[in-house]
Formats: C-alpha cells, structure tokens, sequence
C-alpha cells in the first residue's frame, strides 16, 4: 500500500520547524513505528537524516511513541498507544499526519522527540511511599475493599506518555497528576503522605507550566490507557482535604 507521510522535522529547540512530505509502501501488517522504520531506511540510504522519534517497549507499556497521529495523540485508535497501531487502519493513497506533541512543557528535541521531563519532576515532588511495605505477601496481609483497590489499579495503569496534555486545549496535565495522586491515596500505604503529596505534586506541576483543566474531556478520550477523568475529581477532594486539614 502506497501511503503518503506529511511528518514534522525540527532539528532541535530553538529551530524553526516544517511539515516534509514523504511516500512509504507499507505492509498493512506493519505497526505503525515500523512503517516510520522503513521511511528512515530509505531516508538514510538517500544520505538524509533519519526521522527521530522516540520508542522503547513497542508493546504500549512504556509511553515512549508520543506523537500526534492525524490529530489524534498516539492515533485514531482508543486505547492504543502508536506503538500498537497498525497499518491496516489505514487504506492504498492515504496521506497521514505525523506531530509532535504540542506544550510549552514539553520542549520539542527533535522532529518528533520532545522533553517530558517535566513529568518525573512532578513524581519526584510526591508520587512515591516512603513507608516500609515489606515483600508482595506482607502486602497481602493488609485488607483492602474491592472497590478500593479496583479503582487504585485503575489510576495506577497511567504510562505517563502525555498523551493527556498533548489532547488538552489547555496542555493540561491533570490527567496524569490525578492518576498518581489518586492511585496512591485510596491505599494504607500510600495514606501517610496523603495531604504532603497532592500539595507538592499540584505544586510542582503548577511549577512546570501545565495549564488549568477546565472540563473539556480529551484527556480520558486521548489516554491509551482509558483512564477516567473521575481521577481528576478524586484529586481535587484530596487537595481540598490538605488545604482543611492540620498537619
């Protein structure tokens, strides 16, 4: 299948950037990174650069393929990080557009690279236990309502990969806080930090320069991994919580 590419090149932060246009025949059994292989093949045989974009698992477990699909962060696909796209979605003479994620927090490196630093610096402020938990059984031994701990698994699937900010209209990552936030409140463990935790994650994330949720919604439809803006809510009670509570 002959598929036309319109990708993003940038050859680093300060540069400006351009959409450049590229013919590929695809396989429809190909993922969609490996399509993005193929391209860089015949780029590198052509003595051009190689298109950049970031990978790792390619099994949507690390969040790595951050890149705006159509539009669409990480594709047309719900659920589905880019990695675990697959080029039969796609028919012989389509044209794709291929971005990086769009945020001031999220610094462009190259092409389709950007920095998501920003987000091990908001996990940092807060999104850890610092309470001894002992091995997986000392953990079983600890009783935990179903509801509970469904939910706690739930927020804790969150990647990282930013996907939420990239949908946002407002590079929003409440998605992502809420998620740490929220998995690590409903369980004892993660209750000691409770009201210190949201502080400094809201903080930190205020900090980076993510902008304001305002209800739109794009994050949960954008999320690969599904996760409800329910987790948002969650995050605001435990912020109001610390803000009432005495240390």
């Amino acid at each position: 299948m002959d598929i036309k590419l319109k990708i993003w090149r940038q050859s680093g932060p300060k540069q400006a950037g351009f959409f450049e246009d590229h013919r590929v025949e695809a396989d429809p059994h190909m993922s969609f990174l490996e399509m993005l292989d193929v391209l860089n093949e015949q780029l590198l045989e052509a003595g051009k650069d190689a298109v950049a974009f970031d990978h790792d698992c390619r099994e949507g477990i690390c969040g790595a393929c951050s890149m705006v699909i159509d539009g669409n962060p990480h594709g047309p696909r719900a659920g589905t990080t880019a990695c675990q796209l697959h080029m039969r979605e796609y028919h012989d003479g389509d044209e794709i557009v291929i971005e990086p994620w769009r945020a001031a927090a999220f610094p462009i490196v190259k092409d389709l690279v950007v920095d998501r630093s920003a987000f091990d610096r908001i996990q940092h402020a807060g999104g850890y236990v610092s309470v001894g938990t002992g091995s997986a059984p000392d953990a079983n031994t600890i009783p935990i309502g179903k509801r509970e701990s469904d939910q706690a698994f739930d927020y804790a699937a969150c990647i990282g990969c930013g996907a939420c900010v990239a949908a946002c209209p407002n590079a929003s990552a409440m998605l992502f806080v809420s998620s740490k936030v929220a998995h690590l409140s409903l369980l004892p463990q993660g209750k000691v930090e409770r009201k210190a935790r949201v502080r400094n994650m809201v903080a930190a994330m205020d900090a980076e320069g993510f902008g304001g949720c305002t209800n739109h919604g794009e994050c949960e439809a954008a999320c690969p991994k599904s996760i409800s803006v329910d987790a948002i809510a969650l995050l605001n009670r435990e912020y109001l919580y610390a803000g009432l509570a005495r240390d």
